[in-house]
């Protein structure tokens, strides 16, 4: 069973290391394209909703954000009721730079499931979201502070 999440490790990581070299071009470092995405496909989102979105915890989202407000890519705005939330929005140039996020990962997709058919992959992809739900019941937990009884 470990041997799994080895061959899950080694394909992210694999697909990460592409990907900042690619977007390297781009000014777009450590994952930073991660959070990019996802504000560019939920304009508005808060900054706690998309770390819980990527998985980390809100120091690294918050070091994420930050890069890519300085860097122009993404902008936050007062929510027009309670001036406290901090909504995010993609800029032009974040606008700009999804269309090639996108490509790149449409890509890696077709290169990490050649060979399977149609079938094959909507499997791999319901047994991936199982597995990422039974994980998440840890990473809330751990993140309120909880130890893991192994």
């Amino acid at each position: 069973m470990q041997e799994i999440l080895r061959e899950i490790g080694m394909i992210a990581r694999a697909l990460d290391s592409i990907s900042n070299m690619e977007f390297k071009e781009y000014d777009l470092t450590k994952g930073q394209y991660l959070y990019l995405v996802r504000i560019c496909e939920h304009p508005g989102i808060i900054q706690e909703k998309l770390a819980e979105m990527i998985k980390v915890d809100r120091t690294t989202a918050s070091r994420a954000v930050g890069k890519l407000e300085q860097n122009g890519f993404i902008e936050k705005r007062e929510d027009e009721r309670n001036r406290k939330i901090k909504k995010l929005f993609p800029t032009s140039k974040g606008e700009q730079v999804y269309p090639f996020i996108k490509k790149e990962n449409d890509h890696s997709n077709r290169v990490a499931l050649n060979g399977f058919s149609g079938e094959e992959a909507a499997v791999f992809f319901q047994l991936l979201q199982k597995a990422r739900k039974n994980v998440e019941v840890d990473w809330e937990s751990v993140k309120k502070g909880n130890k893991r009884i192994y």
